[in-house]
């Protein structure tokens, strides 16, 4: 087997669909074997019985495993040990991809210059954005899940993200899977396991690909332009990137084990935003200040003995 697509879900089998149907017709020579691996991390709505009328559709495409381990890492981690492919493609349970996304993606994968690789990922708005949003600001492009570093076609010095990223197999062989810390799970929003991969790849001298030709469109839904949704989500975006970087080197002083400095920038982005008219820059503000929370949170939990006393510390 040349390539298997791990495609992990939760209680999303109308969305599912959408995205097997698009999977289903992608277009790659007859010498290229592939297959499609849904892993079901303990769904319970109808997952089960869409993934069935696929595997019945599909005889030998579609596989179906379920995982009963909660979090989108351990899902992730059962799809790559039950993989039959030596390129494991990654795609999202409410994307559409083109025909030609699997084989654009992929091409390059099937000798030794690149470890893994990652595509174009847009945002397909059904509504208006808000007014309190930018669509093209950095505040956008993590929970509406875009990715379009650059138009051209080339090396990649960021890592890929969940929804539209390839490795060859023994990069998981090599340097481990998804850290089970990191990542979805039912009632949390912590993410970067995908990225804390790619970076553990590209630290150890792995060389990435971006291919703008492999196309996923991701929905805006509903339920992600609410502010409380990107609070939320830039919130855990900022303990997942202190859980994995930790304290910067060189800082000095603590307060129950977290930085002063974080204290400072909380004061700051929190007095920008209420000043702030402009509401997009009010609302980035916002964002902005939630965000040093959650580093706050983070160094907190991750200090427990420094909760006692104050004085210097070193990462």
């Amino acid at each position: 087997m040349d390539i298997t697509v791990v495609l992990c879900t939760y209680n999303r089998c109308s969305s599912l669909a959408k995205a097997l149907d698009s999977v289903a017709v992608s277009t790659l020579p007859q010498s290229v074997e592939w297959e499609v691996l849904l892993v079901d991390n303990n769904s319970s709505d109808h997952t089960r019985e869409v993934a069935s009328e696929f595997c019945k559709r599909y005889p030998g495409r579609f596989r179906y495993l379920f995982e009963t381990q909660p979090g989108l890492s351990n899902a992730r981690n059962a799809g790559i040990r039950e993989a039959s492919g030596h390129i494991i493609v990654f795609m999202d349970d409410d994307v559409i991809v083109e025909p030609t996304w699997l084989q654009n993606l992929t091409a390059t994968l099937h000798n030794n210059e690149w470890a893994g690789a990652g595509g174009r990922i847009l945002p397909e708005w059904t509504c208006s954005p808000p007014r309190w949003l930018s669509p093209e600001g950095r505040h956008a492009a993590g929970p509406l899940v875009a990715f379009h570093p650059t138009p051209e076609a080339g090396q990649l010095n960021e890592p890929p993200i969940g929804a539209n990223m390839a490795f060859r197999k023994e990069m998981f062989e090599k340097y481990g899977g998804f850290r089970t810390d990191l990542g979805r799970r039912p009632g949390s929003l912590m993410s970067n396991e995908d990225t804390e991969f790619g970076r553990r790849l590209l630290s150890a001298g792995e060389r990435l690909r971006y291919e703008p030709s492999a196309l996923v469109y991701h929905p805006v839904q509903e339920n992600r332009i609410k502010k409380d949704y990107f609070l939320a989500w830039w919130f855990n975006k900022a303990r997942a990137d202190m859980r994995v970087n930790g304290i910067p080197p060189g800082t000095k002083y603590c307060v129950a084990g977290i930085p002063l400095y974080l204290f400072r920038r909380l004061a700051v982005w929190t007095l920008k935003w209420m000043v702030a008219v402009d509401p997009v820059r009010r609302f980035s503000s916002k964002l902005n200040a939630w965000g040093n929370a959650g580093e706050i949170l983070e160094c907190f939990r991750q200090s427990p003995v420094a909760r006692k006393r104050t004085g210097n510390c070193s990462a």
